[in-house]
């Protein structure tokens, strides 16, 4: 079945799967962003490891991970399990068995794009978070100074940001960037609330943040959505002889 739905340099994502003793449920853990390499059978597909900068992540035989399959028809997930390692034409390979059948993923907000997008954001003032969490109509104090911003992700539940400014937890924050939408550019102003914040090991001073939009109308959210897959479609398309 994954051959009809799943090709050769197609993105994926994994996130290992942690079973507990008496869990219900299984936990999920960090993610790893990797490719499809070959597809060998209905049930085992080859993975190039995923890096880290430069460096290769080792994941464990015999490690299970929810899989996240970025393809032309949309987002498909599974559950596989590491078999083996290996190096095949100089590139580094998971061979992966998958132990659940493939299934279309719903939420279709949970794409997430990497990108490198320019972004302006400050905090927002008290009276302006009273008005953001009580009237739809609300206007946010226009002209002050803004701080710039790199947007290192981006979804249709929120985005991803790196800044030399550190935001705290929980706070609110305006962003401002455009996007080029159906061939045309067109500016978000968005409120968003800070749902985690770490500085980078590799450069101190810098804080990546993570938000989720807290404002977004119906099409708008349709709007990043459609951005999203266009720019996924261009690369595949970039990059089909992988």
């Amino acid at each position: 079945m994954i051959e009809k739905y799943v090709f050769p340099g197609e993105r994926l994502e994994l996130k290992a799967v942690r079973r507990e003793a008496g869990a219900d449920a299984s936990k999920t853990e960090r993610t790893y962003e990797s490719k499809v390499y070959d597809v060998l059978s209905d049930d085992r597909i080859e993975v190039v490891m995923p890096m880290e900068q430069t460096k290769l992540i080792l994941l464990p035989v015999d490690g299970e991970y929810e899989m996240f399959f970025y393809t032309e028809n949309g987002l498909y997930e599974c559950v596989g399990r590491i078999v083996d390692r290996y190096k095949s034409n100089n590139v580094y390979i998971l061979l992966v068995e998958l132990e659940t059948n493939l299934r279309k993923y719903q939420r279709r907000e949970y794409y997430r794009y990497s990108c490198a997008l320019d972004m302006d954001a400050r905090n927002l003032f008290e009276e302006e978070i009273d008005k953001a969490e009580n009237d739809k109509g609300y206007k946010l104090v226009p002209g002050l100074p803004l701080k710039r911003s790199v947007i290192v992700d981006i979804s249709g539940g929120g985005l991803r940001f790196i800044s030399d400014y550190k935001y705290e937890k929980g706070s609110y924050i305006y962003c401002k960037y455009h996007l080029f939408v159906k061939g045309s550019a067109k500016d978000y102003e968005i409120v968003c609330k800070i749902l985690d914040v770490r500085e980078l090991e590799q450069r101190p001073g810098e804080y990546e943040h993570r938000v989720q939009y807290m404002n977004l109308d119906v099409d708008e959210r349709e709007e990043i959505i459609q951005f999203i897959f266009e720019e996924e479609r261009r690369n595949r398309h970039k990059n089909s002889g992988f």
